[in-house]
């Protein structure tokens, strides 16, 4: 019974990505922080040669010359992937890795810590398989994906039973996760852990502590480029010190707080608030009612509340002088710690399971049940699903390379030999397809070049509150920004047209702005010194781009 449910997890998962690899390129996937960054990142980085550049080095494809640094670390299995097969085929894979990985991580750590030996199968093999089929953020890898496997490593280790296995696990999984988005907080909690063990038996757990200590070295080693940049360079100031995040009141910070506990973040969707947190809310009600000590299960279920409840206090302006004084707790986001909770939640997932298997009649049906359903909206939540539910592009139709291909054609030139700048839609599809661009969704870049090109920008961001202030106060997003479109950047079909549209054209000539990729047309483009020289469109494509050339001020 165990090998079948366990192959039978298998075959499920594998269901899960197989659009990925039967559609190909016609497979839908995130656009968010993803097909509009870090996949024309990392291809950008492959087709300049610049993985392995030195420090120093700049990309001349992003804003000028970006720095190198400020597209991240070559260590990285997601990114070198990328240097060694086409993007798409490198997307697909990471994928399929990362949910292997939670998977089997999960299940070492259910199996290891937190299932009692006599519990069924499904409910070990059901919830690993559930947390491995979560609609991961594909470019963290395995940064919340990996947690229960490096949790099963770490907590080895610190009973003593740490052998080649969990030292590997520690030392590998740095090259496929993000110290800043979730492990530097992952080896905070299991450093409070460490401290909380030493005061209690007055013994320093010198394996413990070490293995902390060598996760945390090879991070470091593997994000030299960020502490470079961030720390040692005195000639780089990032546009992130000009952050001013967390403006909201006490009720803000509350509603915050409590949409996190049920629902999560963009970065680190659950899918727990239909099944999985009423069961478990359900479960602790009956064992007070039962007088039955579910005391793991409770003490786990309030760490995940104050995760969520630090998230809301993060972004609450009560601790505004705080982060002005401090201003690494603004630059660097501290409310990341619920980041954590997908594994916990899973955990408890499963005792809850147990819980009703053990205790109430009809149990072992009900949570089989319960746990079918839960697999069930896992699938209705997969990428391919649910992007082609509310009708959005393709990878293919998001970048549509042939079209982009004969606008370079119809240029004529070099791409190194001018700048482009996008408007209506994201500039990372004129990255993707080997346009030189002015703008760019870049998470940290020169302070100076924000401020440049904001005199592009600054007559339509005086029209806009909204767009002000995000641009203002983050700003990683260096887009044409127009207040007639808002924060919308896919405008596909052509339709769509600007009637006033107020951009300081000579600021963008200065820059170095040759051409205006709109997927919008310009009403009033001869006021801007704006020359619509072509329109392009393709029965494969989506877009409709107006050519605008900028005409000398």
């Amino acid at each position: 019974m165990k090998s079948r449910g366990f192959w039978l997890a298998i075959g499920l998962l594998l269901l899960y990505v197989s659009p990925y690899f039967i559609l190909g390129e016609n497979a839908h996937v995130r656009i968010h922080d993803s097909l509009d960054s870090n996949i024309a990142w990392y291809k950008v980085l492959a087709d300049t040669g610049t993985l392995f550049a030195s420090v120093d080095a700049v990309i001349p494809n992003i804003m000028n010359g970006l720095p190198r640094n400020s597209l991240g670390t070559q260590w990285n299995l997601f990114v070198l992937m990328f240097a060694f097969m086409p993007p798409f085929t490198a997307y697909a894979l990471n994928q399929l890795f990362l949910r292997l990985l939670a998977f089997f991580g999960m299940r070492l750590l259910l199996t290891h810590y937190f299932l009692p030996k006599e519990a069924p199968s499904f409910i070990l093999n059901g919830t690993a398989l559930v947390y491995a089929l979560l609609p991961y953020w594909a470019p963290g890898g395995g940064s919340i994906a990996g947690l229960p496997l490096a949790l099963y490593a770490f907590l080895d280790i610190r009973q003593g039973k740490g052998k080649l296995q969990q030292w590997a696990i520690i030392a590998l999984l740095p090259f496929y996760s993000s110290f800043v988005l979730s492990f530097v907080f992952f080896l905070a909690c299991l450093s409070i852990l460490w401290l909380y063990d030493f005061i209690q038996t007055k013994r320093f757990n010198a394996r413990f502590f070490g293995a902390l200590a060598f996760m945390t070295a090879v991070y470091l080693f593997i994000n030299y480029r960020i502490i470079y940049q961030m720390v040692i360079n005195p000639d780089f100031v990032s546009h992130r010190v000009s952050f001013d995040r967390g403006n909201g009141d006490l009720f803000d910070a509350v509603g915050i707080a409590a949409y996190v506990f049920i629902v999560g973040y963009t970065h680190v969707i659950r899918l727990t608030e239909w099944i999985v947190l009423p069961v478990i809310v359900i479960v602790l009600l009956l064992a007070f009612w039962k007088r039955i000590n579910v005391k793991t299960l409770f003490w786990l279920f309030m760490l995940n509340g104050v995760l969520s409840v630090w998230y809301g206090v993060y972004c609450w302006r009560g601790i505004k002088p705080l982060k002005e004084q401090w201003k690494i707790f603004e630059t660097f986001n501290f409310g990341r710690f619920q980041f954590l909770e997908p594994p916990i939640w899973y955990i408890c997932f499963a005792l809850a399971l147990t819980f009703i298997w053990k205790h109430l009649k009809w149990g072992r049906p009900f949570a089989l049940g319960l746990m079918g359903v839960q697999i069930a909206i896992t699938f209705y939540f997969c990428e391919e699903w649910k992007y082609r539910r509310s009708d959005s592009v393709t990878y293919k139709q998001f970048y549509s390379t042939e079209l982009f291909e004969s606008i370079q054609a119809y240029i004529g030139k070099e791409p190194s030999d001018y700048r482009v700048v996008s408007l209506g839609m994201h500039p990372s599809i004129a990255q993707y397809n080997g346009f030189y661009t002015l703008d760019g969704y870049i998470v940290s870049y020169p302070l100076e070049y924000k401020r440049q090109f904001r005199k592009i920008i600054a007559p339509e961001l005086k029209k806009n509150h909204t767009l002000k202030y995000y641009y203002d106060n983050w700003g990683s997003r260096c887009y044409l920004f127009a207040d007639e479109l808002g924060k919308h950047y896919m405008f596909t079909g052509g339709k769509r047209t600007v009637d006033n549209l107020d951009f300081n054209t000579k600021a963008l000539k200065k820059m170095g702005g040759d051409y205006v990729l709109s997927a919008v047309k310009i009403a009033n483009a001869n006021q801007l010194k704006l020359k619509l020289v072509h329109t392009f469109t393709n029965d494969s494509s989506p877009w409709t781009i107006y050519l605008y050339v900028v005409r000398p001020t």
